[in-house]
């Protein structure tokens, strides 16, 4: 796509910045906490209807399992490169050994996911099906899990485990997908990192003082409680947000809109620092390209980024994986590669 010419000059301006930034993301050391959960992708061929009912009958195919929810967002930060800690819960079944068994062949710490007797592991079960030399299409989805909170012994482990790890991390994130992990000892332990990333669907203000949070659209107009339909309700809505969670930057990303960086000047006037999207015609599906954005802005930040630089690394990483089918992950080489496309031109 075409972006403007002043916006161009700032990419230009920094392109060795962010290159160099880049290449450092592996030597970050990440802490994610949050709700993890395996995605399957179970799939057959359409035999005939059923005699017991009136459904269709699968013989099995295939079944295809990777990381979700806050499981993908650790996922995208080890395949940019990074040292991850993971804490969470999984449940005492098969799926939550399918998610430490992934972590582990990706190198990831397992040390702090902690099990949960008590409730499942958070699953999303995707059953699609096709007829011979036909379109596969998904049927129906199963979700798995319990809207139960941890016991307070596993909230607590939890928290011991973040506060055991905040001077061997650079960074921690936050993950929130509303599946009751992230409980008030959780995020405070969280909180207790001089850099906290926020990735949250609800409930923005129980992270009071984080350094950055991500909020999407939606995610930004339940938190300030109006709808977000033009420039002054946006830069309204960037404002609002910084009040209600003390937070030093809000970067609200827009989808094909791109990103608005929001921040206070030294007078505590907010300023809009708009991020065009750099990918809108290959866009094939956005599942779990927010993950994708904390991973790379978060270890941006880690490697020393300016928060415009940051956020910039972040939607290049997501204007990658919105190209491809289902949850997705990018590399820095893909990055760079993207970088360097996008300063000539191409």
């Amino acid at each position: 796509m075409t972006l403007s010419a002043s916006f161009l000059d700032q990419l230009n301006a920094t392109a060795d910045s962010l290159t160099d930034r880049l290449e450092r993301f592996s030597q970050v050391r990440i802490l994610v906490a949050g709700d993890l959960a395996l995605d399957e992708f179970m799939t057959g061929q359409v035999e005939r209807l059923s005699r017991e009912a009136p459904v269709l009958i699968l013989r099995h195919e295939s079944t295809r399992q990777i990381p979700g929810g806050a499981a993908n967002a650790v996922y995208n930060f080890a395949k940019l490169g990074a040292q991850v800690r993971v804490a969470g819960l999984v449940g005492k079944d098969d799926q939550g050994e399918a998610l430490r068994r992934i972590f582990t062949e990706a190198g990831i710490d397992t040390g702090g996911i902690f099990t949960d007797p008590g409730r499942p592991t958070v699953t999303k079960t995707r059953i699609s099906g096709h007829a011979r030399q036909s379109v596969t299409q998904q049927i129906v989805r199963v979700d798995r899990k319990s809207d139960d909170l941890p016991d307070p012994e596993l909230r607590e482990r939890l928290a011991e485990y973040i506060r055991a790890q905040t001077d061997a991390v650079d960074g921690v994130v936050c993950s929130d997908y509303g599946d009751g992990v992230l409980t008030p000892p959780v995020i405070d332990a969280a909180l207790s990192h001089s850099q906290t990333v926020v990735d949250a669907q609800i409930d923005l203000h129980r992270y009071g003082g984080a350094t950055l949070f991500t909020p999407n659209v939606p995610e930004a107009e339940k938190a300030v409680g109006y709808a977000i339909a033009d420039e002054d309700s946006l830069r309204r809505a960037g404002g609002d947000l910084l009040n209600l969670t003390g937070a030093k930057r809000i970067l609200i990303t827009r989808g094909e809109e791109g990103m608005s960086l929001f921040e206070r000047d030294a007078e505590n006037t907010v300023q809009m620092d708009p991020i065009p999207a750099f990918n809108r015609t290959d866009v094939f599906d956005v599942t779990g390209a927010g993950d994708t954005v904390v991973a790379a802005l978060t270890l941006a930040l880690c490697s020393g980024a300016s928060f415009w630089e940051a956020a910039v690394l972040g939607n290049l990483a997501a204007s990658l994986v919105v190209r491809q089918f289902g949850t997705a992950t990018t590399s820095t080489t893909e990055m760079r590669e993207a970088l360097r496309s996008l300063l000539e031109g191409e």
